[in-house]
């Protein structure tokens, strides 16, 4: 009797003590006087990744992982204190993207590319094929008609990595040896369709570069953004191609000195511009730079060292930035902030320009191992990321406008 009393004060102190850890719901960072909300419930739910599509088009709803599979986050106004989230399909997944017109998550269950609506939670299996992946998640053409991703071919395997994936985050230990191990085995590999009506699955690239980071055009059905992965120093990174056999790839960029660097790139919500980190070499200079599709005409907005993020996203609209800072183990620092940025282009000479910051939460007991991948609303009145500055990894929204 006694034991079981002890063992329920034990239970009592420990329920106690995890809502007293609990992160708050709402404040304001007194650092910034920019409200934070925490979006999330259950401990571990996080954002995707930076460059995937998370949101329906009229950005009522946001998808999410959880310990318990995939969920939605309501944003409408009136539910976002409330916490209304809704799980929509149950279990592990990985290389989610939302499709904005039609309301689907895709993704990859069971060795299977699957659809699941957001509102019904009808969910179909588009095929079967346990060697795809997504290349850092699935891309989905602007005509919500196909997947996009890379995988190797062939039935070869990349040299393992050492390092769980929990605990990778930006320039964890050893990667540079991971990355040149990998960049070394020149495994073939595919960039490849998935024909959302029909399951049919075509291979349109072959190369033994290690392709990754797979994205659509937002506005061009055929146009695909890949990048050559490894040491950025050693590649010429981001490429565009048509989703078309025998289709080649077109460089963004091209490095034109030693230890340059450009990379986690990302396309504008108008189709018309890629955008890059840049350093010119690295560590040393940076800035966030564009190139016009079109015309290869290229922009560069300088960025401070303290200012610098190991993501940088655009706004709808195309007329901000936002960024999400970098950890002490970050290409940046020493030096580097570790803060939610909101950026605006302004000029900073007669010709140059440079990206006027303003912080907005402050992420000094963020562990950057985990990674923020901060992203716009669709209406832009949040950034929403993941942290884990209170302890457990949540996910968070910090309004636009200050109070």
């Amino acid at each position: 009797m006694f034991r079981l009393l002890g063992w329920l004060t034990l239970l009592c102190a420990a329920s106690v003590a995890a809502q007293q850890q609990e992160p708050p719901l709402e404040w304001i960072d007194s650092d910034t006087g920019h409200r934070v909300m925490r979006l999330s419930r259950d401990v571990g739910t996080a954002s995707l990744y930076f460059h995937q599509n998370a949101y329906t088009a009229s950005g009522d709803k946001l998808v999410v992982t959880t310990p318990k599979g995939i969920a939605t986050i309501s944003l409408k106004p009136g539910e976002l204190k409330t916490g209304k989230i809704e799980l929509i399909v149950e279990g592990r997944a990985n290389s989610l993207v939302v499709g904005r017109k039609s309301r689907q998550v895709f993704y990859i269950k069971d060795g299977a590319v699957m659809a699941t609506h957001l509102d019904t939670k009808a969910t179909r299996e588009i095929v079967r094929k346990p060697e795809l992946r997504g290349g850092s998640g699935f891309a989905i053409n602007a005509d919500e008609t196909l997947l996009g991703g890379s995988m190797i071919v062939g039935g070869a395997q990349p040299p393992p990595n050492p390092v769980p994936a929990n605990q990778r985050g930006d320039n964890y230990p050893g990667k540079g040896d991971m990355m040149e191990q990998r960049l070394a085995a020149r495994l073939p590999m595919a960039l490849y369709t998935v024909n959302l009506k029909s399951g049919e699955v075509k291979e349109f690239y072959h190369a033994t570069d290690w392709l990754n980071h797979v994205q659509f055009s937002p506005t061009d059905p055929t146009l695909m953004m890949f990048c050559h992965e490894g040491p950025w120093h050693k590649v010429d990174r981001i490429w565009t191609i048509r989703t078309e056999k025998d289709a080649q790839p077109n460089l963004m960029h091209k490095r034109t000195m030693e230890m340059e660097i450009a990379g986690h790139e990302f396309m504008s919500a108008d189709g018309k511009t890629v955008w890059y980190d840049l350093q010119t070499p690295k560590r040393q200079v940076f800035w966030l730079a564009g190139v016009d599709i079109a015309s290869g005409k290229t922009t560069r907005y300088s960025v401070p060292r303290e200012q610098w993020s190991v993501h940088f996203n655009i706004a709808p609209n195309g007329k901000l930035f936002a960024g999400d800072g970098g950890g002490p183990n970050s290409v940046a620092a020493p030096g580097n902030g570790q803060w939610i940025y909101l950026f605006t282009p302004q000029k900073d000479g007669p010709n140059t320009m440079k990206l006027k910051a303003e912080k907005l939460v402050n992420l000094a007991k963020h562990d950057y191992r985990l990674e923020p991948n901060v992203t716009f609303t669709p209406d832009m009145k949040w950034l929403v990321f993941r942290s884990n500055m209170h302890g457990a990894t949540h996910v968070y929204a910090v309004e636009v406008a200050k109070k």
